[in-house]
């Protein structure tokens, strides 16, 4: 995130002798990605955060493909997920490319005797159920119903669950995720027609250091495999840092609608941006003001990329028979659009109380198994007419 933070105790430069009261040297390390070229923090431990006791391979934890080249409009019911009782188990991988995974998990909790790492991929955890708190090394970040949890690749983390009632999409990124450029100006800063701005970003707090020694474990996802570090410190012996790269929070709640006299395109609803896909909020907001408008989305072909859409809260105006976690996806070159009588019956609404979260990746998604057991059937022939 464009945008520099700090936490606990740091020397005036960077670079130089950090002392202990009790002697020594806390120990310095640059945490960033793409070499020395994107943005990164440092931070300073009490021990070196190189310490290994042992390494175990876990094995593949990579998904299995159902279907991997698709032309139908398919529908599944996110819900049909299963609560399991750990957060990594609960994790249910549903769709992928070589940009990005895509998944639903409901768990119970996040299980104490581990913490966990994606070396892959940056993490955009969606919490449509439940709340909590995202415990790292930077610091931790409180969660609920309706937010954004953006974890930069690499950070460990623990979450703790305030009950066991927890529906979650989540995105893997392999490329970061960022706030749309079009946003920003030339400093990072957020411009005046940004629908969201600083404000409205939760950035880490409550920096706890914890001086441990034993055997820690941390699960670490990389190249599709997993493996199992134990570390001889704990992972959040961190004293201080400073820096841009650390995770944050932001509500569906806290997205700003862009409005206007006729249906506006859906990247005015757009809240974040990868190399490969974009994200968006659908977000209650007043329609269209122009006395003839339909608010109804137009039918539009989706010749350069796929659109999935999770159906979060509210009346989902486009789609008929829909159910909240329900997901729709509809593929790349050729066109969709709203269901039979939904544009009658947008004209002359003036509001809409619907949230739902759209990711378009731009290149062709493959299905996997654990998707298919969710599929409603015959969707793509829904638009059809007796």
């Amino acid at each position: 995130m464009a945008r520099y933070h700090t936490l606990g105790s740091i020397p005036r430069k960077r670079h130089t002798t950090f002392e202990k009261t009790e002697g020594g040297l806390y120990q310095e390390e640059l945490f960033g990605t793409a070499g020395f070229s994107g943005i990164s923090s440092l931070l300073y431990h009490i021990y070196p955060p190189t310490v290994v006791n042992e390494v175990k391979d876990l094995g593949s934890v990579a998904p299995k493909i159902g279907i991997e080249k698709n032309m139908k409009a398919l529908s599944f019911k996110g819900f049909s997920i299963q609560s399991e009782e750990d957060f990594l188990e609960s994790r249910k991988t549903l769709f992928v490319n070589n940009d990005l995974h895509i998944g639903l998990a409901a768990p119970k909790g996040f299980s104490k005797t581990y913490f966990y790492k994606n070396a892959d991929a940056d993490e955009m955890l969606f919490i449509h159920k439940g709340s909590g708190k995202l415990n790292t090394c930077h610091g931790s970040i409180s969660f609920k119903y309706g937010d954004y949890v953006i974890i930069p690749k690499g950070i460990i983390y623990q979450i703790e669950f305030d009950s066991e009632d927890n529906r979650i999409l989540y995105v893997e990124s392999f490329e970061p995720i960022f706030t749309p450029k079009r946003y920003r100006n030339n400093f990072g800063q957020l411009l005046e027609h940004s629908p969201f701005c600083e404000r409205d970003f939760r950035l880490p707090e409550n920096l706890k250091t914890l001086d441990l020694k034993g055997d820690f474990k941390v699960k670490v996802k990389k190249q599709g495999n997993m493996w199992e570090y134990t570390y001889g410190n704990h992972p959040f012996d961190v004293v201080g840092w400073d820096g841009f790269h650390y995770p944050f929070a932001f509500s569906i709640h806290d997205f700003e609608p862009i409005t206007g006299r006729i249906h506006q395109p859906p990247p005015v609803h757009q809240t974040w941006e990868s190399a490969g896909f974009v994200v968006c909020s659908f977000v209650p907001r007043m329609y269209d003001y122009h006395p003839k408008s339909i608010p109804a989305p137009y039918h539009h072909s989706n010749i350069d990329s796929d659109e999935l859409l999770y159906y979060v809260d509210g009346d989902f105006m486009s789609r008929n028979n829909i159910e909240k976690g329900q997901l729709t996806l509809h593929p790349g070159g050729i066109p969709h659009g709203p269901h039979p009588g939904a544009i009658e019956r947008s004209v002359g609404k003036k509001f809409t109380e619907e949230l739902a979260v759209m990711i378009d990746p731009f290149r062709p998604l493959s299905i996997t198994e654990k998707a298919l057991k969710l599929q409603v059937e015959d969707y793509y022939k829904s638009w059809k007419t007796n």
